[in-house]
């Protein structure tokens, strides 16, 4: 028997193939992190259902499986040969094999030399990052393939790394988009990270086959590449299994079964690991800290309808918050809740339950925060909306007034703030990773199978907490896999993430060289700070004590309420909150439609409450919201250029042939100038038109950088765009300098924009009938 294990980021599949060459047994399964002890058993349940007399060969293949393999004593083999191995006896008529596992991608090239192209250190575009979508969408990924298909649009989503893709979805979330297409967004964002960002100007043609976990299981996720391929790939029978059936027919040494699994069983326990001191060294230290934190409590109260309240709302990426306090800043009433995608429901529930509790409530003022702000003020009338900041800002001050440094962790997003004479004068965000964040310790607990709570109180008393660094979570990922292999527990995971999170937010978020910098009089707030693990982080890495308020999870809501109450001192007139009977009666309508009011035709979404009030989301430009009072309309000097530029055509019966022009980069701004020089000469001159996203799709495939900037990545469509035109040459000439305006020290291009041509040359097909002139000029 030849036995072949894939032990991949996040599975372990097993084939057994029999001397004829047929598989007898094959398995698919999750490992959790605990890769050796899952194939201890694994080979042990082999070990007992083959004959005794039977002679074992056995590979191991996979990611995850090089180490193991070694310390098994087994033959290892490179999961790309393993894969080859494997379609050469079952697809021999295979092209192109497209993989994707759990946290790598492959695309393997077989005809016209064998090449292979896979991912680096970023999980873009996997099976993780499919799960990660799915669960923002609160479904399995088996139904939001399924919801996919059904879908009536596609969104663009970013597929770079999960955190951009969250940045693009939740929004989207929020607007009350369809989820089925968001889905399908999802898919086709997959097909295209894959397709770009491993292709690199090979085009992918022929026979193109599937493989591995999201490809198999996900007819949504074929669909989308095949429609970005404008192909019909295959999905064959064992389509999940084909490294393992590689590794299974390269195997070619008899082993002992028994004596691998008991190796598999002992492997990892040495601690090779770096280690940080741990956090707390005692219960009584640790009851010390809890003690003088508890002291920073709001003080309470009890609903009444005698008194006028003031109501913040905090309507936050993954969740939302109500906090409803008195004429004293007394906290009268909470709620705090995962907002399902939809922060509008969730409201009206929370505001309901708030009535029922005190029907005759008299409501002074309703304030908004958060992501969802302009959305819920429009559907519930409330009465202001305050940036997050700023709401953070005034909680703060209410438990610590010489605040210097305020510091906000929530579920995607990271703030700070710097204080002086009492007035925010720096602010630091997440832009576009959130690494740090209340999501990447939750991910983490989601991938060791606790819950988040549990999972971070792991670590508070781990005696060697793992030193993981500061990086994103995608590569934390392979660090914290690497420190399980190594043996390291549950709990000094828990708390090495926990220092992870503080030195993301001190190092890659504030960037700050030296914390002692950025105050001494500190509060921390947001969900991710209940976490005592990384409140003690927090301190030991700063060197200070910090404030941490008993509500640090309300903070945004409760700096909004107070907010409200100090404008309302200065309104007449009551909340215009709705009253219990509106919020009963409040419908609401979604819908999606283009915006036709320019040539850019963004897609909106119009909410509509009650038929009367409507919040519209997508806009580029306030347009679609507010129209010009006088009816007349501005120059719009875009418009002008490109109208400008559409009214050089080409010149009918020209004598000596047409020329074609790229529209990109410089070519784009010296149109006028090559136009007017051809045609003069005799040439007519055509051009590949405007940009747009289809276009870009057309030449995606023959890409070679993933970090080349996007114009750059637009010249690949245009140049494909004016060679389907077949002119009889197509001009892109590579050009150091730029035109002399005299207005700077130097005139050189960008050398993206100066030698870009050279790229095109080496990875575009160019038809042999159309030269492509890109000669090295200088525009002098």
């Amino acid at each position: 028997m030849r036995i072949g294990l894939d032990i991949g980021s996040t599975t372990i599949k097993c084939v057994v193939i029999d001397e004829h060459g047929a598989v007898v047994d094959k398995s698919y399964e999750r490992h959790f992190s605990q890769v050796a002890p899952k194939t201890a058993a694994l080979l042990e349940r082999l070990q007992a259902q083959l004959p005794k007399d039977c002679v074992v060969h056995l590979a191991i293949s996979g990611s995850a499986g090089m180490g193991l393999a070694q310390a098994c004593g087994v033959p290892f083999v490179q999961e790309v040969y393993a894969a080859r191995i494997a379609a050469q006896q079952l697809s021999p008529d295979a092209d192109v094999l497209i993989e994707l596992g759990g946290e790598d991608a492959k695309l393997l090239f077989l005809t016209g030399g064998t090449e292979v192209r896979m991912n680096g250190s970023c999980a873009g575009g996997t099976g993780a990052f499919i799960d990660q979508m799915a669960a923002l969408l609160k479904m399995t990924p088996d139904e939001m393939s399924q919801a996919a298909l059904k879908a009536e649009r596609v969104y663009k989503i970013a597929s770079r790394c999960g955190v951009f893709a969250k940045s693009d979805v939740q929004p989207l979330i929020n607007q009350g988009a369809q989820v089925s297409d968001i889905a399908a967004g999802i898919f086709a964002a997959v097909a295209s990270q894959t397709i770009a960002g491993l292709a690199q100007g090979r085009p992918i043609r022929g026979q193109i086959v599937y493989l591995g976990g999201p490809l198999s299981f996900l007819p949504a996720l074929r669909t989308a590449f095949d429609k970005a391929l404008n192909t019909q790939g295959v999905c064959p029978e064992n389509s999940l299994y084909y490294v393992a059936a590689g590794a299974a027919l390269y195997a070619n040494q008899p082993l002992n079964l028994a004596q691998a699994a008991r190796a598999a069983g002992t492997y990892g326990t040495a601690n090779t690991f770096e280690v940080s001191p741990p956090l707390f060294e005692s219960r009584e230290e640790y009851d010390r800290f809890c003690a003088r934190h508890a002291r920073a409590r709001v003080a309470r109260g009890t609903l009444s309808e005698a008194r006028p309240v003031h109501i913040g709302l905090d309507a936050g990426s993954t969740t939302v918050k109500l906090a409803v306090v008195g004429e004293q800043n007394e906290l009268l009433h909470t709620a705090y809740q995962s907002n399902s995608g939809s922060p509008v429901p969730v409201i009206r529930q929370m505001l309901e339950e708030l009535y029922e509790l005190c029907p005759k409530l008299s409501v002074a003022s309703a304030t908004v925060t958060g992501y969802g702000e302009a959305l819920v003020r429009a559907a519930f009338g409330a009465d202001d909306g305050v940036v997050e900041t700023v709401a953070h800002f005034t909680a703060a001050k209410h438990f610590l007034p010489q605040v210097d440094f305020v510091i906000d962790i929530g579920g995607q997003d990271m703030k700070c703030f710097r204080v002086q004479d009492g007035a925010i004068s720096d602010i630091f965000l997440n832009e576009a990773c959130s690494a740090g964040c209340g999501s990447f310790l939750q991910a983490f607990a989601q991938a060791l199978g606790k819950p988040v709570q549990e999972f971070a109180q792991l670590g508070l008393f781990a005696k060697d907490p793992v030193e993981l660094g500061s990086r994103c979570t995608v590569f934390m990922n392979s660090s914290v896999k690497q420190a399980q292999k190594d043996g390291a527990s549950a709990q000094s995971i828990s708390a090495g993430l926990s220092i992870s999170v503080v030195k993301n937010a001190l190092y890659k978020v504030i960037r700050t060289s030296d914390p002692a910098n950025l105050g001494r009089h500190i509060v921390v707030q947001g969900g991710t700070f209940y976490n005592d693990a990384v409140l003690r982080a927090f301190e030991r890495e700063m060197g200070i004590e910090v404030v941490r308020p008993d509500i640090a999870g309300l903070m945004g809501a409760y700096g909004a309420a107070l907010y409200g109450k100090a404008r309302a001192a200065r309104r007449t007139g009551k909340s215009g909150l709705l009253s219990p009977q509106a919020l009963k009666a409040l419908s609401y309508q979604t819908k999606q439609t283009r915006c036709g009011l320019c040539e850019n035709r963004c897609a909106l979404t119009v909410n509509t409450f009650s038929g009367t009030r409507s919040h519209i989301s997508g806009n580029r430009c306030e347009r679609p919201v507010q129209r010009s009072a006088s009816g007349t309309e501005a120059l719009n000097l875009y418009a002008y250029k490109r109208q400008l530029l559409q009214g050089y055509q080409p010149t009918p019966g020209a004598p000596r042939g047409v020329i074609g022009i790229p529209m990109v980069l410089n070519m784009y701004e010296l149109l006028p100038f090559w136009h007017t020089l051809f045609s003069r000469l005799g040439f007519s001159v055509v051009t590949s038109g405007a940009s747009s996203r289809e276009l870009y799709l057309e030449g995606q495939a023959t890409i070679p950088s993933d970090t080349v900037c996007y114009p750059a990545k637009l010249v690949h469509g245009h140049i494909q765009r004016l060679f389907q035109q077949r002119p009889d040459a197509v001009f892109y000439p590579c050009m150091t300098y730029h035109l002399d305006e005299g207005q700077a020290d130097n005139c050189y291009n960008c050398p993206i924009v100066a030698y870009y041509p050279e790229v095109i040359d080496a990875n575009c097909e160019i038809p042999q009938q159309v030269p492509f002139l890109h000669d090295y000029l200088g525009i002098h």
